[in-house]
């Protein structure tokens, strides 16, 4: 070969590994957008079960096609508090197995698919041009990618077949043997592209035009176990500035890879027939035998290591121990910026942080209730730091969900986001009415205004009932159960109807003498900014009703 006939080969190569690339990622997300909520649902439904957190981190990693996305997310919401560190072990684990789905697409370019993958990539282009449908849209762009992941393979293949001929090339293969320096190479390409994946894929497009690395045998297994080192990178680059537990996550993902790398490092060394005994002797193509054992590779260490997952746990808190930290004023975990790549999970999140927002909010009109009640001015300065932290929360959450809007989200994660902003800002006004009820503290005290006790009874009763309603739509939030619309408006209508009683009886007081008209402005106003808050905590409800 002369040097134009070197250049033209690379060339076609990186071509082919670009559109392989871009298939893999039109593919990835837009399977992703179509499972949204599929995912979400997942990870709502994590538990103590060991094979359930194994196949929620495979499906999801199978959807999203990349460990590195699914352990960085799985970081964040350990970070958040969502995920326990033994949940996470057995998603990591389940993670590994998952990311296997793409070397075993690969591994299909012994197959001539070029009569089907081109028109697959017009025919989802078409889709997708001539498509006013979102849902098609994504339909089109998912097609069109498994389309361009076999032009990639058929690039590549083309490309390595040119090197064949070049006894140069052929000879620079054959002399890297070392053990050591292969799983190196395997860890220093993983580690510079962030993807195990990619580097697996262009393995096997090698094996499959022998291309051998080492000239055979064992040689290309290490460097698939210097790959699966390598994907942790993005997982520990992902945790720096995190919390314990998620540091705890990244060093349990190392961990759990490395141990298994070493433990197959020596047994190859120990067997240098290994693979001519087994994958290549169970399987005639040699695409085929490094992607089976890449899969039989994670499957195994799974096997092996899920029983010892509590001693993970364990030996990661031993390594990094416990900080005694202040408390931070505002709750940022809930909203780990590791979600984004998943926007179900992000907008799950920001949805539980919303929840807190809420509690936040009752916590001032709990506080500003008990200050009236017993004249104590002072609670206006707890209501007022207090609805600081809210501010800056509702900042946070608002930031967040632009973030999680510039992401591949469908139409209906569109309409959640602008459901979720107009909630955000009905939770900050509960929190303003809170700070009223302080403001009548002031006015009672300052002119020593008395109210009965049959009247402070009949106040708690209407805040009880904001509760209540508090209550039904948390759950409703939560849960989705449309069952409990029909609650929370018959709630929210008992609030409205103790409003205008306690009005009338007040009216009735005052026409009875048994009120001073000077109170009338306060104790109007209090139970008018009372029922305000049931309608706040009512809309958030029919927000989720209506979409």
């Amino acid at each position: 070969m002369d040097i134009w006939s070197y250049i033209r080969a690379v060339l076609c190569l990186l071509g082919g590994l670009g559109a392989f690339l871009m298939g893999v990622t039109a593919l990835s997300d837009n399977t992703e957008k179509l499972s949204n909520s599929k995912i979400k649902s997942l990870f709502n439904k994590t538990s103590k079960s060991r094979l359930a957190g194994v196949g929620i981190g495979t499906v999801t990693t199978a959807v999203v096609q990349s460990s590195g996305v699914t352990t960085v997310m799985i970081v964040g919401l350990v970070n958040a508090g969502i995920l326990t560190l033994f949940q996470a072990t057995t998603m990591i684990m389940g993670a590994n197995i998952g990311t296997t789905i793409t070397a075993q697409l690969a591994s299909l370019q012994q197959f001539d698919f070029m009569v089907i993958a081109l028109p697959l990539t017009f025919i989802g282009a078409l889709i997708n041009m001539i498509s006013k449908n979102d849902k098609r849209k994504t339909v089109g762009y998912l097609i069109a990618g498994l389309g361009l992941i076999f032009v990639g393979l058929d690039f590549m293949s083309a490309a390595t077949e040119d090197f064949q001929h070049s006894k140069e090339v052929m000879d620079l293969f054959a002399t890297i043997k070392n053990p050591f320096l292969l799983l190196f190479i395997g860890f220093a390409l993983t580690a510079l592209t962030q993807s195990s994946s990619v580097v697996t894929s262009v393995l096997i497009v090698f094996a499959g035009n022998g291309l051998i690395v080492g000239g055979g045998g064992n040689s290309v297994l290490y460097i698939i176990l210097g790959t699966n080192i390598g994907s942790c990178i993005t997982a520990l680059i992902s945790s720096v500035g995190a919390g314990e537990n998620a540091r705890r996550a990244s060093l349990i993902h190392l961990m759990f890879n490395t141990f298994g790398s070493i433990i197959f490092f020596i047994f190859f060394i120990c067997w240098p027939g290994f693979m001519d005994a087994t994958f290549a002797r169970w399987f005639p193509a040699a695409e085929t035998q490094v992607a089976m054992f890449h899969t039989a590779f994670n499957v195994i260490c799974t096997l092996l290591f899920l029983p010892f997952a509590d001693g993970f746990v364990k030996l990661s808190r031993w390594i990094i121990r416990d900080k005694k930290e202040e408390t931070k004023a505002v709750p940022n975990g809930f909203l780990d910026e590791r979600m984004l790549n998943t926007p179900g999970i992000a907008l799950d999140a920001a949805g539980k942080a919303m929840l807190h927002l809420l509690d936040m909010s009752y916590e001032s009109l709990d506080m500003s209730f008990v200050g009236f009640e017993k004249k104590d001015v002072s609670s206006a300065e707890t209501v007022a730091e207090n609805n600081e932290k809210i501010a800056a929360f509702a900042k946070n959450i608002t930031d967040f969900l632009i973030k999680v809007s510039s992401q591949n989200i469908g139409l209906n994660d569109e309409k959640l986001i602008s459901a979720m902003h107009n909630n955000v800002g009905d939770i900050v006004r509960i929190s303003e009415l809170a700070e009223n009820v302080t403001k009548y503290t002031k006015r009672v005290v300052k002119d020593g205004l008395e109210f009965s006790p049959y009247v402070n009874s009949k106040l708690e009763q209407m805040l009880e009932k904001l509760h209540a309603i508090k209550k039904l739509t948390e759950d409703f939030v939560s849960a989705g159960n449309y069952a409990l619309i029909g609650d929370i408006e018959s709630t929210e209508d008992e609030i409205d109807n103790m409003r205008r009683g306690l009005l009338k009886d007040h009216v009735a007081r005052l026409n009875n003498g048994e009120c001073r008209p000077e109170s009338s402005s306060v104790f109007i106003n209090l139970v008018c900014n009372l029922e305000r808050v049931g309608d706040h905590v009512n809309y958030i409800a029919q927000t989720y009703k209506d979409l």
